[in-house]
Order: structure tokens, then C-alpha cells, then sequence
């Protein structure tokens, strides 16, 4: 079991609602420090070990530089993240650059801060070297295919678009190296959000015995090997969390096997989570507007799915509490809507809550991770502000939220000529 607690009492809040309004997203500071923290304890054993947070999941500066004084490494995939990556001061292989249809500006940018290069396609090979030349350092992303099963947010890897087959992973290395690469990296990335804690020790057996194979095939030894992301977070009550000890102690059996006992020690072993580093330690607070009866109760909120896209397109589950009525009983049924102007706008369908009454404070658990950060404008929706929680208490706005001079300030109206 989780627990699903919040780290403000009611009165805290409220005055915090008071004076920023609602809604935003709130991140609890000293949960994260200590959740990175565990992480790299959890890794000790393992040569270099790191975390290259992805910053996909929450592209907040402030954030980042919390994470960047705890150790952590950054993993980019476009070029606005690689500048956010620059202006925080994170430098060669202290950033990962996972490519996907990469244009030419994204890897010249990768070539020249240093970043760890991680190609997704053979084909690749051409396109960095032509547009940025060949680095020193290469990774290559490979996909296992069949031999390893998905889930059900990233799909199955036979279907995916992302990384090198199985049948093409060794010419890959072979091509890196005649075009003048010395140092190599190792990556994957098969799961997304998995709470399975074997499946994690699969995927490093897997890496590990390919960079057997490697070697074993090409002369070639991996001196990095990038075991993914994708360590779930338990969204309901009910779920357990991923044992990191476990997992690591499970790997390090596999490393001492597999890698010590080939000849290739040290390798350096990372991962690149971003969910689990952050998401259980965000929240997006919410007020209530209206509390409906139709055909069957609903309860209006001045969020919407632009502030929480993963339960309308993932259907995802995530816990809500209702500060002040936690001891409640949980007697009432409700559909948790938003006000876009789509059916699909819900954060619960169907959720037992305590009565809920119109000025009611909402807490939505678990979005310090693909929270924020998948927002959008549709139906002229504004994207709402950010706040953290300092570890002494005091709350601090890290970004402000969206006006309707943003929304406006891209657009080129017929009176007035947008000037590039």
C-alpha cells in the first residue's frame, strides 16, 4: 500500500490559494532531495552512477537545479531542452541527447556542449556526422523487438518507432567506430511507468549480455551503459512501489557476472528517470466552482485536462483528497470535471469522496511528472502556475501562469503583420 499524503494542512493551503490562486501545480522540495537522494544511495555499488533526470517530465528550471545539486545529470530529446540544459549550466557528458527524427540544429547543439549522443537509427550515423561531424563519444538506443514485451503507455518495442533492431545493433557500432568514434554508450528504453520490479533486472541482463556480445563481436567495449527510465510510481493506494534495493542488488548479481567476469569492469551504469524523482512530490490544487446533478453528479473545477492530460488520454488514475474532509466518509459518487470543452475533461469518473460543496479545495496527487509539462492551449485554455514548496516551509513561485497576452503574442492578425 501508498500512502497518499499531502504535506500542507488545510489552513496552510487556503492561505497559500489566497494569495497565488488557484489552480497550480505545488512541489514538495525536501520529498524530491530525498527521493534522488535514495536513488543514488540505493545505486552505490555501481561505477559513476547517475540519474540523467528527463527533463520531459518536468521542464522547470528550479526544479532542474535542485536536481543538478543532488547529483543529477540531465536527459534532453529537443533543442529547447538542451538550451534549458546550457542556461542551468550542465555541461558535457552531464547531459544525455536521445534523438528521435532529429533535425540538424538538435545535434549540432548536442555536439557542442559535449552531450552524450544516444543515436535512435542507424541512419543516424550519417545525419550527425554530416550536419554536427562525429564525436568522440556514441550511444546507440536498441530495440529488442520480440524479445521483450511492453506496456501499456509505451506500446510494444516491435511497434515502436524508437531505436536500433536487434539484426542492426552490432553493424551500428561497427559504423560509429570507422567514422571515428573511441568511446561508446549502451541504452534502452522499453517501459514506461512499470511497477514490476523484475522487469527492470530484464532489462539490465539484456544490456549487459549485448555488450558481451558486442565486444565478443566487434572488439568494441561499452563504457556506459544507460539502463532507461520508465520506474513507476504507485498512482492508486493500492499499488506498491518499484524496491530499488532490490532491483540494484538483483543488476549488481547480473554485473558481476555478466560484465566483471567478460573483462569489461568498469562500466558505468545510469539511469535517466524523471516520474519517479518528482512525480509523487507535485500536486495540482484546485478550486471547486460548481457541484451539478444531471444524469449523475459532477464536480466542477477551475482546472481542466490542459493543467492534466493523463486521465483523459491515458485514462489514468490519480488519487484525490479534499483537504479538511479527510476523515470524511467517503459517501458520495462524482465525475471530477474540468471546464474544457471536451467530454473527456475528467480527472475521476465515478469517484467516492466525501460531499464536496462549491469553493472546496481539490488535491490531484501524483503530477510532479507528465503533469505540467504536457499542457496545452486548446479551447484557449491558459497553462497554470508552478509553485515549490521550500524544505523551511515557504512557498515560492518557480513560473508564473499564462495570460492572455502569451496565447495572443504568437499570432499574426490581418491589421497587424507578424514580424519574424
Amino acid at each position: 500500500m501508498s500512502k497518499k499524503a499531502f504535506p500542507l494542512g488545510k489552513n496552510e493551503l487556503e492561505n497559500i490559494a489566497s494569495e497565488y490562486q488557484t489552480p497550480f501545480h505545488l512541489y514538495d522540495e525536501k520529498a524530491i532531495r530525498e527521493s534522488v537522494r535514495y536513488f543514488i544511495k540505493s545505486f552505490s555499488w555501481a561505477p559513476g552512477f547517475k540519474n540523467y533526470f528527463a527533463v520531459k517530465a518536468c521542464p522547470n528550471p528550479t526544479i532542474i537545479s535542485i536536481l543538478k545539486e543532488e547529483g543529477c545529470g540531465v536527459d534532453c530529446s529537443s533543442l529547447p531542452e538542451l538550451l534549458l540544459a546550457d542556461k542551468l549550466g550542465f555541461r558535457g557528458e552531464e547531459i544525455m541527447f536521445t534523438s528521435n527524427d532529429t533535425p540538424p540544429e538538435e545535434f549540432i547543439e548536442a555536439n557542442r556542449l559535449g552531450a552524450v549522443i544516444n543515436l535512435d537509427d542507424i541512419t543516424h550515423v550519417q545525419s550527425l556526422e554530416k550536419s554536427a561531424g562525429f564525436p568522440e563519444m556514441i550511444s546507440f538506443r536498441y530495440n529488442p523487438g520480440d524479445l521483450r514485451s511492453g506496456n501499456f503507455i509505451i506500446g510494444e518495442p516491435k511497434e515502436a518507432k524508437y531505436g536500433v533492431p536487434r539484426d542492426q545493433i552490432i553493424d551500428a557500432y561497427r559504423l560509429a567506430a570507422s567514422r571515428g568514434a573511441r568511446r561508446f554508450g549502451l541504452h534502452t528504453m522499453v517501459a514506461s511507468n512499470e511497477l514490476n520490479d523484475s522487469y527492470f533486472v530484464e532489462t539490465a541482463r539484456m544490456l549487459f549480455e549485448l555488450a558481451v556480445k558486442i565486444k565478443q563481436e566487434t572488439g568494441i567495449g561499452v563504457e556506459l551503459i544507460n539502463l532507461g527510465g520508465g520506474i513507476g510510481i504507485p498512482y492508486r493506494p493500492d499499488e506498491e512501489a518499484v524496491d530499488l534495493k532490490l532491483v540494484s542488488r538483483e543488476i549488481h548479481d547480473h554485473y558481476k557476472h555478466l560484465i566483471v567476469e567478460n573483462g569489461l569492469d568498469p562500466v558505468k551504469i545510469v539511469y535517466e528517470c524523471g516520474r519517479m524523482i518528482t512525480g509523487p512530490y507535485g500536486y495540482l490544487v484546485s478550486r471547486v466552482r460548481h457541484v451539478t446533478r444531471k444524469y449523475k453528479d459532477f464536480v466542477g473545477l477551475d482546472a481542466c485536462m490542459a493543467d492534466l492530460m493523463r486521465p483523459a488520454i491515458y485514462g489514468a488514475y490519480h488519487h484525490i483528497t479534499v483537504p479538511g474532509k479527510e476523515g470524511l466518509p467517503h459517501d458520495h459518487v462524482y465525475d471530477i470535471t474540468g471546464s474544457l470543452c471536451e467530454n473527456i475533461d475528467k480527472f475521476a469518473v465515478n469517484r467516492s469522496l466525501p460531499k464536496i460543496t462549491p469553493g472546496d479545495l481539490i488535491v490531484i496527487h501524483d503530477t510532479g511528472a507528465h503533469g505540467y509539462a504536457m499542457g496545452f492551449n486548446y479551447n484557449g485554455k491558459l497553462r497554470s502556475k508552478e509553485l515549490l514548496l521550500k524544505e523551511e516551509g515557504a512557498v515560492l513561485l518557480i513560473r508564473r501562469a499564462e495570460t492572455i497576452d502569451d496565447y495572443f503574442s504568437t499570432l499574426r492578425f490581418p491589421d497587424a503583420p507578424y514580424k519574424v
